[in-house]
């Protein structure tokens, strides 16, 4: 089986051509595969599959095995694989995934995709779309306590819930220790993304994360794009943002019909084959 490892700001997946054969039991490669010691070593594993109603569809798995609805910094990868590998020509691509069809505009240089701009479609801050439960109708800048500690936190649903929460500073967090209580608390069903932000100025935010099924990731860009709409609604930034992660940066806007663009780098890393 052939594939290829790429990473986009750091969130890195081993990505697997399905377009023409599908893969077996994608749960239990993603976990083999994702290993970093034993296997190929990633975030999670992305399948690249037809679709019916997009030019491709994405399918994304986290590193537990676990299928997770949409994933900002893989879908740009899956954006450069596609037009890489000749699989398409067009520069305008619609891919289908669990969070509904995504838009993409591949920036591309030297006959490859060097960056890619998605429209991430509209984040919802009510409460059954994250789901967030015992804290009413929507999560906007709440105090809560969580692992010995207060904090402000804003609930988005990017077709995946977040909890975005607002620190002094973030670089030394102990994630290990406190991520896992957002990630399993009573109040997120179906768990959560947690985004550790430092508002640098009205339009630069820096960030970690805490990814549901992964653990802390280096990027994550529905996150970030939920932590720019966070601080857009609690007035923390304007509705554009460079967002600082582990991996690099992403830009953010938020529009006026409510849209939210993403636009980063994709990049391969290396390719090979699984003969196990």
């Amino acid at each position: 089986m052939k594939f290829t490892k790429m990473q986009g700001c750091g969130n890195d997946y081993v990505y697997i051509d399905c377009t023409r054969t599908p893969l077996a039991d994608p749960e239990r490669m993603a976990i083999t595969l994702s290993d970093r010691h034993f296997g190929v070593g990633g975030d999670g594993m992305i399948l690249i599959c037809p679709s019916e109603v997009a030019d491709f569809r994405m399918a994304m798995y986290n590193a537990d095995g676990s299928e997770g609805s949409m994933c900002g910094n893989g879908i740009r990868c899956v954006g450069k694989f596609v037009y890489d590998k000749g699989l398409t020509q067009n520069t305008e691509l619609t891919i289908e995934t669990k969070s509904g069809l995504k838009h993409l505009r591949l920036e591309v240089e030297n006959g490859l995709v060097a960056r890619v701009r998605v429209d991430m479609g509209k984040a919802d801050w009510s409460a059954a779309a994250v789901p967030v439960v015992g804290m009413g109708d929507s999560v906007l800048d709440r105090p809560v306590e969580i692992a010995g500690q207060t904090w402000a936190m804003t609930c988005i649903s990017m077709g995946n819930p977040h909890a975005v929460v607002w620190a002094d500073e973030v670089a030394h967090l102990p994630l290990e220790e406190i991520g896992p209580h957002f990630e399993h608390h009573p109040m997120f069903p179906e768990r959560v993304n947690t985004e550790f932000i430092r508002v640098i100025d009205d339009h630069t935010l820096e960030m970690r994360v805490w990814e549901r099924g992964s653990g802390e990731t280096l990027a994550c860009g529905t996150g970030a794009c939920a932590s720019v709409v966070a601080a857009c609604l609690t007035h923390r930034t304007g509705p554009k943002a460079t967002v600082l992660l582990r991996g690099g940066a992403l830009e953010i806007e938020l529009a006026e019909d409510g849209h939210v663009y993403m636009t980063g780098p994709a990049c391969t890393v290396f390719e090979g084959e699984w003969t196990r």
